[in-house]
């Protein structure tokens, strides 16, 4: 029973992090670095809460979160794309002003609850002893998260679309020699990287824990840029990474409920930890790390 619980916190734990980080790396492979993902969330949380709530449709507020954070990605794509911004102060200006753009306009709904989105249960596969209620008994954005890393990949390695995302991320110089719309190719990476940290916020709020809190994504913004890193600009490797990460999260909240003789700032400290321990462990090969990276990650188009 206890294992069948951390499975499925851990898929549920992990869902937002595969949203928020696929679109994150969709947005670096194009040469784009957002570090706004906390804020972009945190808008998606709000405005998706705040929409189910009044007009009692969650599905309008996964919408809604949806278009919120493509709102707040053009503006990152607009200042790092047109007047060539550097991209790091820009997305973490952008990760300020959504975290106090969410307080603000979800002041007067915190602590309010809402029913959230019901599991779909999969006949004869949920009775499968341990892993049926696991696996088989989860609400849609767990399933549409996993098909999405499989949707990514099929479309960054295997489509003429994806070809030129991945050329316009390696050279921005040679993509525009050559006639590509790298700028047009940026705006849509990092429309994508919104939609999908949109998504995943208002998955927190929707489902995960179907409440309104200031801050309620908790650095999962920063942890799925992390994954972006960890699962070297792999959609595959996004997928182990957050349910390893998920897992994390699940065993401190079961362990926290069984009263473990540990503090509770400690257990919940440690998801982070795991991260911070993670990164240092991979930066340890920095050769490795430029060699996997976008070459023009972070680099405004130089026009010759």
């Amino acid at each position: 029973m206890i294992f069948t619980n951390i499975l499925n916190d851990t898929l549920r734990a992990a869902t937002p992090l595969i949203l928020a980080a696929l679109g994150e790396l969709v947005a670096e492979k194009s040469g784009v670095l957002n570090l706004g993902v906390e804020g972009m969330m945190l808008v998606g949380a709000a405005s998706g809460f705040i929409v189910a709530s009044v007009t009692d449709n969650i599905y309008l507020g996964f919408l809604i979160a949806l278009v919120a954070g493509i709102a707040i990605a053009f503006i990152h794509a607009v200042l790092t794309i047109n007047i060539s911004t550097n991209q790091v102060a820009t997305g973490l200006a952008l990760s300020i002003f959504g975290s106090g753009l969410s307080a603000f306009i979800g002041a007067d709904y915190v602590g309010q609850t809402i029913t959230g989105l019901q599991p779909l249960s999969i006949p004869i596969l949920e009775s499968m002893p341990v892993i049926g209620k696991a696996f088989f008994q989860q609400d849609i954005l767990v399933y549409l998260s996993v098909i999405l890393v499989f949707l990514v990949a099929w479309f960054l390695q295997k489509t003429r679309s994806g070809l030129i995302l991945r050329s316009v991320g390696e050279s921005t110089t040679a993509a525009y020699a050559l006639g590509l719309p790298v700028n047009g190719v940026r705006y849509l990476a990092v429309l994508f990287g919104g939609a999908m940290a949109g998504l995943a916020g208002a998955y927190l709020s929707l489902v995960y824990t179907p409440f309104w809190a200031e801050n309620m994504t908790a650095g999962r913004g920063w942890i799925a840029i992390a994954l972006v890193v960890f699962a070297t600009w792999k959609p595959m490797r996004i997928l182990l990474g957050a349910y390893l990460f998920g897992g994390v999260s699940a065993i401190q909240l079961v362990l926290q409920g069984l009263g473990v003789g540990i503090s509770p700032y400690l257990l919940s400290s440690l998801p982070y930890l795991a991260t911070i321990l993670v990164l240092t462990l991979i930066s340890r090969d920095a050769t490795r790390i430029q060699l996997v990276a976008p070459a023009s990650l972070g680099k405004p188009l130089q026009k010759l």
